[in-house]
């Protein structure tokens, strides 16, 4: 038996066309992602044949232009694809396709010159090349401005040095999208962007976590490497701009992502708690589990129209920096606490391996990655003069 919360309907700013989209993902996840999951999970890894995949539905070019090889559509056919991925069970494969499509391309497609998109953006849409996007250092996380990695030019190009960590896809990726410092003083105007091709110089170290198990989380160090000048993305030192422009996406993506995998992982605890019997009824009829289940019902539809008028502003063109900082911070600690409820519910199953458990882990992630709860109250804060 399926069950799907009542909530799942269509809502703004999505149309039927959209809706339209969106069962084609679904049917598309279910047969040919879902199925693998256990085994991707145990081994860590999910092959690049996702990626193919993905490219051979036009699923990863769904918001870039058709002159590039994209389906020409925008940010909220891309959001679809985000919400559909998260309900496979395993958000480090959904991070791992989105740190490609949402994170490494659009500031190709956004500030790249016409030779980088057909250089970049053209195979990275046919998932010839895999990208990363790659700011977070040792001593650099929420503090962008504070990144060390360093850039000297040098006659055609730059040589980098430095290292960056947490980094989606950086074992994998074929070109980082890496932020350096480009002089002396650093800081906020002394930041830019290189894309640097994985090759001599550049090493690449996966990482252990507590959770995000099949996609690859690296750690990289650049060593003396030489980068053309005609891979500057965007201006000298224009680089924090940049950020803040994917910034928004980035934390939308990973909200409504978490949501939609929470989503999943309720529906799978309906189902579960109207099956399993205690006392002779099932444990969805006592009182406590029922209002347990409302209560995390209710959190998620306010989570996702919340996220929704957000991205309905952020596709309009409006500056929703301050709404969807609200969006990241509401919405990521009802995930993890939808995701530790549902542990409950399952009682001892929910402690076994598996995607109620790998639910939890998961989203843990949330209240740190794309800028922490902390980083996030600041921002609301400070809009308001304090």
């Amino acid at each position: 038996m399926s069950v799907t919360l009542p909530h799942a309907a269509l809502m703004p700013p999505f149309t039927e066309e959209h809706e339209e989209l969106r069962r084609s993902i679904r049917g598309f996840v279910e047969r040919e992602l879902t199925p693998h999951v256990e085994q991707w999970e145990a081994d860590k890894w999910f092959p690049n044949e996702v990626f193919h995949k993905l490219a051979a539905q036009g699923f990863i070019g769904l918001k870039f232009g058709e002159e590039y090889g994209g389906e020409g559509g925008d940010h909220l056919h891309a959001a679809i694809l985000c919400e559909e991925l998260s309900r496979t069970g395993s958000a480090g494969l959904a991070v791992g396709i989105c740190a490609h499509v949402d994170l490494a391309m659009p500031p190709i497609n956004g500030f790249g010159t016409e030779d980088q998109k057909q250089r970049y953006l053209v195979p990275a849409i046919k998932a010839e090349k895999i990208g990363a996007l790659a700011i977070t250092e040792p001593g650099a996380g929420s503090d962008v401005a504070n990144i060390q990695t360093r850039a000297e030019k040098v006659d055609g190009g730059w040589i980098v040095n430095g290292e960056k960590v947490f980094i989606t896809n950086g074992v994998r990726a074929d070109f980082y999208v890496a932020a350096v410092k480009t002089t002396p003083e650093g800081g906020h105007g002394g930041m830019s962007f290189l894309i640097i091709d994985k090759g001599e110089g550049v090493t690449a170290t996966a990482l252990s976590k507590l959770g995000w198990h099949c996609s690859d989380t690296g750690a990289i160090a650049f060593q003396d490497v030489f980068v053309p000048d005609e891979n500057l993305l965007g201006e000298v030192n224009g680089g924090f701009k940049l950020i803040m422009e994917n910034f928004q996406w980035e934390r939308l993506v990973l909200s409504m992502g978490a949501i939609a995998g929470a989503q999943a992982g309720l529906e799978l605890t309906l189902e579960y708690v109207k099956q399993r019997e205690a006392f002779g009824r099932p444990i969805g009829t006592f009182q406590v589990n029922r209002h347990t289940i409302a209560q995390l019902a209710t959190e998620l539809y306010a989570a996702r129209a919340q996220a929704y008028d957000a991205l309905r502003k952020f596709v309009a063109g409006e500056n929703a920096a301050i709404e969807v900082s609200m969006v990241k911070l509401f919405s990521q600690r009802i995930c993890l606490n939808v995701a530790d409820e549902c542990v409950q519910l399952h009682g001892g199953a929910g402690y076994m391996s598996g995607p109620i458990e790998r639910g939890l882990r998961d989203a843990r992630l949330g209240p740190i990655g794309g800028g922490t709860d902390q980083v996030m109250r600041e921002i609301i804060g400070r809009s308001f003069g304090l």
